[in-house]
């Protein structure tokens, strides 16, 4: 320390006093903004802080180095080091303790002067007090002084080397002898106590780091190194020290002392200070020559065994605290992340080091972040509704209830996800009523509609082939108008898969009127019984929906509006119904009007009403558009729902690569890919399976099922899948293998051609019901032995599919086993020994240590993984 430069020390024991070092000692308090305003010379700290000084001391000159006394008494002891070496003991303010007053001025003398460069109090015992001085050839650079010693000077001890100071005449004040001499013939720059043992002091030496043991001070152990100055223990991991050379920083492992494990990035200047953050595990703070900011080291790593190289992940970052340059720092003794800094001119600043905040989104949508020693977790307020859910909380809950998984009654699938969403509900129903069409056509003999089922309404349309156009007049009015439409097999196919009409060549609508009157879609089942020209049957519904529990009496005046049709284009009838249907706010009773006001082939207000369902859409231009409106209906519409990714579109697109398309624009309007991997698995009839685009989405969905440790349902997921897509069956990836040749001991190797040889050439002997293979099936040697029973280890040959010609290949999907569990092949991965696992448990219920004689390894307990349960248990 210089005379330009000041530096400050916080009290060990008082987490509002600071001393600032300069040419004077100055004792500072700090408080509040609100509470120190009110006296004079109150220097500003910060927003929140000011600070008072309570004393000053201007009686020890030339200060190198300064050291606060760590015991709370006496209060305010400080030893301070000069230029001549000398170390003098000195106070700020006035102490009524009776120690205190002994040790005021009480000076430590060396036999040489020269500089001293450091002070480090023993933290275990307060009376240890240890000095580094520059380099003498005749003296030690390493003096531990005792405080409580009363030695006087020594008779053949110079009175000019001395050099006490005017006024001291007491020369019991004065000790010239040590408690311990170390370094001879070498500089200390830098030193501190260690504190795992009290008498091990580390200093930083002229060459070296060394390691003293008070002990036994004729040995040390040391370390060739140039990081010598600012030597520091890490306060929260005592074997961690910290020193630097120039603009360079090492870090130190006390148990591994031979060389640096971590070495931080060159400074492009000198560095004056580093320390460690006392309140923040692993902090350590920089300070360079002529700089405004300090550099922060986070070294955010567990303690690794011996002799791993693994260097430690740093998190390197800046902060500057003030405007101008910075001259010296100190870290708050107890608040967490604090200092204060202190500029070459004594302006000083009082700074919080903010925590960089780390989020964490877990697999179960938490969000956590970490803010210093504070976890917060973000919770939703209130319960949000399933539509303002977030993807993956939706696609959560849905795995838990097995959606996608009913594969007889497809749509209930819809259910499963929530039965809120009518894009889902339309899907499944589509999907349901492919599934229902294609077995009807099995049960027929074999045609070529399978395909086009699952090709979508769009290519049924495009193969429609002699339609019939037909006159129908209305049911309920009259008046006979006829109203064309238009049939085809074609056609009655695209009906059915809307859900209009059931199977069978009659276009019958009652059932479905009954399912959405059951329902309390009224106003849809109008539309629909309307669509086909019973309006008598309209009528009715939208006078038993009025008359329902929930129903709505308006409904009653549209059925007194529907029982005054009239086709005459002049009408009044025609005129209010044409202007007063864009009014209601139902869209299915807008169509209907729609519907009776519209030219013969021109019902765009029907068909271009985006509110009503697209299977209604459809069917609607199913049984009144003619062969060359259709298709180019269909096109726009299919188009539409393509780019909007909208579900109800699978109706036209089906499971084909304009369905992959529209799946496509979903998942990426939605991210729920959860739906787009159940539904495409439908079309493995097809190549759409087989997509780059469906298996990214299936193998990230399966990958979510893991993330959420659902390990479960994502087997139930493969199995699934498997069963619609054989192909996806994944081949057997693990199998137990022979130590001597590496071929699999299984009975697959039956399925090679072994030109006739029994079993009872690979050791199989007795019964077939309780044989066992106990040799390798290629190379005939033994298999190892149970350590337990000593017997050798085999499979039952009588559970053994496939064993007769060697030409069947083995079913693994049948329910039967190649192994009771008991007899599985089981071996610890530490010590390699085992056994049959029905053994190995027994044995484990009662002993943690390996069955075999002279091995000590507890196998069981190395077996990590059995503590971790997955998230889709009960």
């Amino acid at each position: 320390m210089s005379g330009t430069k000041p530096d400050i020390l916080w009290s060990p024991h008082h987490a509002d006093r600071y001393v600032l070092c300069d040419s004077e000692l100055s004792l500072y308090r700090i408080e509040s903004v609100g509470s120190a305003e009110a006296r004079a010379g109150v220097l500003r700290l910060s927003e929140e802080t000011a600070a008072t000084m309570l004393a000053i001391n201007s009686d020890t000159p030339y200060m190198k180095c300064v050291a606060w006394y760590p015991k709370p008494e006496p209060e305010c002891l400080l030893a301070v080091g000069q230029a001549n070496g000398r170390v003098v003991l000195t106070s700020l303010g006035q102490s009524h303790n009776t120690k205190c007053k002994e040790l005021m001025g009480k000076e430590f003398v060396p036999k040489h002067a020269r500089q001293c460069n450091t002070l480090a109090w023993n933290p275990m015992d307060s009376n240890w007090l240890a000095a580094g001085l520059d380099k003498h050839r005749a003296d030690f650079s390493v003096l531990v002084w005792d405080i409580s010693s009363k030695l006087a000077p020594e008779a053949a001890v110079p009175t000019e080397k001395i050099r006490l100071s005017a006024g001291d005449t007491d020369s019991g004040l004065v000790v010239t002898k040590p408690l311990y001499e170390l370094g001879q013939n070498d500089a200390c720059l830098s030193l501190c106590w260690l504190p795992r043992d009290q008498k091990l002091l580390l200093a930083g030496m002229h060459r070296n780091l060394a390691i003293f043991d008070l002990r036994n001070t004729s040995q040390k152990m040391f370390v060739n190194t140039k990081a010598i100055q600012g030597v520091t223990v890490d306060p929260h991991f005592h074997d961690r020290v910290a020193s630097f050379f120039e603009g360079q920083v090492a870090i130190w492992d006390l148990r591994k002392f031979e060389k640096p494990v971590l070495t931080l990035n060159e400074q492009p200047k000198p560095l004056t200070k580093v320390a460690w953050c006392p309140t923040r595990t692993g902090l350590l703070a920089t300070l360079t020559r002529d700089s405004n900011v300090i550099r922060l080291y986070d070294m955010q790593h567990a303690p690794t065994p011996l002799g791993d190289e693994t260097e430690p992940t740093i998190i390197e970052r800046s902060v500057q605290p003030c405007d101008g340059l910075i001259a010296s720092f100190a870290w708050h003794p107890f608040s967490q992340n604090r200092m204060v800094v202190v500029s070459p001119h004594r302006a000083m600043t009082d700074f919080t080091v903010f925590e960089r905040i780390s989020l964490a989104w877990s697999s179960g949508t938490s969000l956590v972040w970490a803010c210093g020693r504070h976890l917060y977790e973000c919770t939703e307020e209130g319960e949000a509704g399933s539509l303002d859910m977030d993807i993956a909380t939706k696609m959560r809950r849905r795995a838990q209830s097995k959606y996608g998984h009913d594969t007889e009654q497809v749509w209930r699938n819809h259910l499963l996800a929530g039965g809120d969403d009518p894009q889902l509900k339309s899907l499944w129903y589509t999907l349901y009523f492919m599934k229902q069409y294609t077995e009807d056509l099995e049960q027929k003999p074999a045609g070529n509609r399978l395909p086009l089922v699952y090709s979508g309404i769009k290519n049924i349309v495009k193969s429609s082939s002699g339609t019939v156009e037909s006159h129908r007049g209305w049911n309920g009015s009259d008046r006979q108008v006829d109203v064309t439409r238009y049939h085809s097999e074609e056609r009655s196919l695209a009906l059915q898969l809307c859900g209009w009409i059931k199977r069978g060549p009659e276009i019958d609508v009652g059932p479905f009127l009954r399912s959405l009157e059951q329902e309390g879609e009224w106003e849809r089942a109008a539309a629909v019984a309307l669509f086909n020209l019973d309006i008598r049957r309209a009528i009715q519904i939208l006078n038993e929906g009025a008359s329902s529990e929930k129903g709505d009496l308006n409904l009653n005046v549209v059925a007194m509006a529907l029982s005054g049709y009239t086709d005459e284009k002049s009408s009044l009838w025609r005129e209010m119904c044409s202007t007063l249907r864009l009014q209601l706010h139902n869209p299915y009773l807008c169509v209907m009007f729609a519907f009776l006001t519209s030219e013969p082939g021109a019902y765009d207000g029907v068909l271009y009403e985006g509110r009503v369902a697209v299977r209604d859409r459809v069917a609607f231009s199913c049984m009144f558009l003619n062969d060359a409106q259709l298709p180019r209906y269909i096109e726009k519409l299919t188009h539409e729902m393509k780019e909007a990714g909208n579900l109800e579109g699978i109706l036209l697109t089906g499971l084909t690569k304009d369905g992959v398309d529209l799946m496509e624009s979903y998942v990426d309007r939605t991210g729920d890919v959860q739906t787009a991997s159940f539904c495409m698995l439908k079309g493995s009839p097809g190549e759409v399976v087989k997509d780059p685009r469906v298996q990214c989405w299936i193998e990230n969905y399966r990958n979510l099922l893991d993330a959420w440790r659902f390990w479960h349902k994502r087997a139930e997921f493969d199995i699934h899948r498997s069963k619609l897509d054989p192909s996806s069956k994944p081949l057997a990836q693990v199998f137990v293998s022979c130590n001597f040749c590496g071929k699999s001991i299984s009975y697959s190797c039956s399925a090679m051609p072994h030109q006739g040889r029994g079993f009872s050439q690979y050791g199989v002997s007795g019964s077939p019901t309780k044989s066992k293979v106990t040799s390798c099936p290629g190379c005939r040697k033994p298999l190892p032995r149970c350590a337990l029973c000593l017997m050798n280890m085999g499979t039952p040959v009588s559970s053994c599919p496939g064993t007769g010609k060697s030409d069947e290949k083995v079913d693994l999907s049948k329910d039967k086993k190649l192994a009771q569990f008991n007899n599985w092949f089981t071996w610890c991965h530490n010590c390699r020994h085992g056994g049959h696992a029905g053994h190995m448990l027994s044995w484990f219920r009662d002993h943690t240590e390996c069955p075999v004689s002279a091995c000590n390894c507890k196998c069981m307990q190395l077996d990590t993984t059995g503590n971790l349960l997955p998230s889709d248990t009960a």
